[in-house]
């Protein structure tokens, strides 16, 4: 790591001999390997972007320009150059550096970035405030080729291109983004990856025939007329950009050159480089969709399978054991076949199995459209990433009361992805959605169960929200049941849903040990709320604690705290433990959980609080 280790900027970069290039990308390969096989991370993306981002740093300066990432999840080659390689083993980790851009973290880091496709809109808007405050700046977007299967990034690609300001889009072509990419898009760059020969030419062309400018004129208005008749324009093209490539996004002083000619055209560009995911570790390269999010596995043995149980694998074995028996069933998913454990299914039924790339609005709309014909889909999509699809809930499918099922994973905290990435608003838009009844399994028997009912004893629109990872200590099920007394109690009622009732649960224990009786009210179906559960236990209690780990707008607990002053019931005392406005940073569950006051600890605290000292031993305080 002798190179490496003398690169603390990226000005370091810029003055690092030619020559020395091609090491210092074998050395940040293995320092990656190394660091992500100990803390976990994305992997693959990062080993395929080592050359574009060393390149980029040569020729921009980035606590000035804006670089602005789409996804982010290939943002570890930038966080090493800009001065955070010591932290490094701090990756993801509580109080650590982020998996993500993030402003509050470097200058350098010109905007937070955790879903796809929004970069150009971003780096667009960037340019046109530089333009309107009379700034001097470069602006460029890095956007993969999966991000250009949502919808948002030809949004901001139609306007870029119209607009005439200077801005690079940089798009990383690997064909793929976590799974192998899908739809016309992916064809489209395909065909175009088969003309490298074309970028030589032109930039040969323009240095020879530049030096006559006369000459240069007449010749490039024939070269024009010439391409109109026998060559057809890049979408890149008729969009309004000029486009450069493809290019070797391994061979850094191409990169640079075609770099430097797109900053100096003064308008808009699109660069197409050429990439390979997972590039200089066998392993990635051989299966990067495995190597895409990893946790922590021996460097020298690649990455292991991860064989063990979780709510995404159980879900899909459990949909697909349900369509076997139902023809009617299909599947939707929105770039994430294996996130979602569709992986079995989609091999099982594949003509009932649509990926739609990253594009969840239309993957609601299109549900919508099946539904309205007699079909079942179930879509199954993450929480943070399901936020895209509000208006395509309501007006596409809640307003003619259509059964479309959504099967919401990585619900509530999901850990060292971050703020990006927890699923912690979803109940609060969910339940403003008309009609949308929400399932709240907190067991893999529970899942199956609840999958089952929204498909068939619901008819309308359902949600089945679960979180990351496997169950706790609770493996019942009492799905049939909207809400269920789990613990009798005579102090107070604590109510919680899904994962959160491990914790209420343990909570309850830890209590009954200081004298105070928690009853537990465990909810299954969270909308429409079953309301006379809680309120019967209220009425025993007299005090409500009610923990759940989304945000406090539209949370559950504030819509219980209305049905008990609608009911003209006074209570004791109420407490309602939630996430604040739900930005949380990264971290393990268990790490987030204790932070926020929503372990088992930290419900227990809250309890004895919330009781005082009627009657409640308080073993601390004595001892």
């Amino acid at each position: 790591m002798n190179i490496l280790n003398s690169i603390n900027s990226p000005k370091d970069i810029k003055a690092l001999d030619k020559a020395l290039l091609s090491q210092l990308c074998r050395e940040i390969r293995d320092f990656l390997i190394k660091s992500i096989s100990r803390t976990g991370g994305h992997l693959s993306s990062n080993l395929g972007a080592v050359e574009l981002t060393v390149a980029v740093h040569r020729v921009y300066d980035t606590a000035c320009d804006r670089l602005v990432f789409d996804v982010g999840h290939q943002s570890y080659v930038h966080k090493l150059i800009t001065g955070r390689r010591e932290g490094f083993d701090s990756l993801r980790c509580l109080g650590g550096i982020a998996g993500f851009p993030k402003p509050a973290e470097s200058a350098h880091d010109a905007f937070i970035a955790g879903h796809a496709s929004n970069s150009v809109s971003v780096a667009l808007g960037m340019a046109r405030a530089r333009t309107r405050l009379g700034r001097d700046y470069d602006v460029m977007a890095l956007i993969g080729d999966g991000a250009l299967t949502g919808g948002l990034a030809y949004e901001g690609l139609s306007d870029a291109g119209e607009s005439g300001e200077p801005l690079v889009v940089i798009l990383n072509d690997n064909g793929m983004s976590i799974n192998q990419n899908v739809g016309g898009i992916s064809k489209l760059l395909a065909r175009q990856r088969v003309k490298p020969g074309y970028l030589s030419f032109k930039r040969a062309y323009r240095r020879i025939v530049g030096r006559a400018p006369a000459l240069y004129g007449f010749l490039h208005k024939i070269k024009e007329r010439i391409k109109d008749i026998l060559l057809t324009e890049t979408m890149f093209e008729q969009m309004g950009f000029i486009y450069l490539g493809p290019v070797d996004g391994h061979d850094i002083p191409q990169m640079e050159s075609v770099l430097r000619w797109a900053r100096e055209l003064r308008c808009p560009v699109l660069v197409h480089v050429i990439t390979q995911k997972g590039r200089g570790y066998s392993f990635a390269e051989a299966n990067p969709e495995a190597c895409h999010g990893v946790s922590p596995f021996d460097p020298e043995k690649g990455i292991p399978k991860n064989g063990d149980e979780c709510f995404s694998t159980v879900f899909g074995d459990a949909l697909k054991s349900l369509a076997e028996k139902d023809e009617s069933i299909c599947a939707i998913t929105a770039a994430m076949e294996s996130g979602t454990g569709l992986t079995s299914y989609a091999r099982e039924f594949p003509d009932r199995f649509f990926d739609v790339g990253i594009a969840e609005e239309h993957a609601v709309s299109m549900a919508a459209g099946m539904a309205k014909q007699g079909v079942k889909p179930v879509v199954a999509v993450y929480s943070s990433f399901l936020q895209r699809s509000y208006d395509m809930l309501i007006h596409d499918v809640a307003l003619q009361k259509l059964h479309v099922v959504l099967a919401v994973d990585r619900a509530g905290l999901v850990g060292q992805d971050g703020e990006t990435h927890h699923g912690v608003f979803d109940v609060n838009y969910l339940c403003s959605v008309p009609n949308m009844a929400i399932l709240c399994p907190a067991s893999f028997a529970e899942l199956r169960e609840m999958l089952e009912l929204a498909l068939y004893r619901i008819s309308g629109p359902a949600a089945v929200r679960y979180p990351r990872g496997v169950e706790g200590i609770y493996k019942k099920s009492t799905a049939s049941l909207p809400a269920v007394r789990l613990r009798q109690g005579t102090d107070i009622t604590i109510v919680s849903y899904g994962i959160m009732i491990n914790q209420a649960i343990a909570a309850a224990e830890m209590l009954a040990e200081k004298g105070c009786f928690a009853e537990v009210i465990k909810l299954n179906l969270i909308n429409p709320l079953d309301e006379k559960t809680v309120l019967a236990s209220l009425a025993r209690t007299g005090r409500l604690l009610v923990a759940e780990d989304v945000c406090s707008a539209g949370s559950v607990g504030s819509r219980i705290l209305a049905s008990v002053a609608a009911s003209g019931m006074v209570l004791k005392g109420a407490r309602l433990l939630n996430l604040g406005n739900g930005v949380v940073t990264h971290g393990t569950i268990d790490e987030l959980l204790a932070l926020k006051g929503l372990d088992a600890r930290g419900i227990l605290v809250a309890a004895l609080e919330l009781v005082g000292g009627n009657g409640v031993r308080d073993e601390e305080s004595q001892a």
